[in-house]
């Protein structure tokens, strides 16, 4: 399910996906996703809202901040904030571990793009998707807040969460959802 790549050979993908996805994404019903593996699930995000993607390093921790902030980075003269999706997802938490990276994401919010870094296991694969194997989330009533999934495709035996990051890390979002005491020291 799971296979180990080269953080320098997916950035290639990538940078190569991004490219032929622009050119085509204006009359295909297709789009390519970036899949990654969280607690033994596997979850993508749209292609062209990935930058890059970094072997774990440590950050800048950040105080008063949600516990699932992990702190800030330095990426080429920008500051980062990383978000570790296990903990946002309320996930158990693991030591990080070779195969830990960090998905570099662009976020819109009205009219500029941010850049956010989302620590996740391990990337998986950049797979194509056409719209009409994308199935709507399940409702959960307004107990569960599934505003930032897209959808779920089901590939032979597994499923795949589709994100949408600009709402998973919508700042407003995110400081809500942190109560007093989850709020890193």
């Amino acid at each position: 399910m799971f296979e180990e790549r080269n953080v320098a050979t997916m950035n290639r993908e990538i940078a190569v996906s991004r490219d032929r996805n622009l050119a085509m994404r204006e009359t295909a019903s297709e789009r390519q996703y970036l899949t990654f593996c969280l607690a033994g699930e596997q979850y993508g995000i749209d292609i062209l809202k990935v930058r890059e993607i970094r072997g774990w390093t440590p950050v800048t921790q950040i105080p008063n901040v949600p516990a699932f902030v992990r702190g800030v980075m330095n990426l080429r003269g920008v500051i980062v904030p990383v978000i570790d999706l296990r903990s946002r997802f309320g996930l158990d938490t693991v030591a990080y571990s070779s195969t830990t990276v960090v998905i570099v994401a662009m976020i819109q919010k009205e009219a500029s793009d941010h850049i956010a870094g989302l620590v996740v296991d391990g990337v998986s694969d950049v797979l194509n998707i056409r719209a009409g194997e994308i199935q709507p989330p399940p409702d959960f009533g307004a107990a569960v807040n599934i505003e930032f999934i897209n959808g779920l495709v089901t590939l032979e035996t597994s499923m795949t969460m589709l994100l949408d990051v600009d709402q998973l890390l919508a700042v407003e979002t995110l400081f809500t959802l942190a109560a007093p005491d989850q709020m890193a020291a």
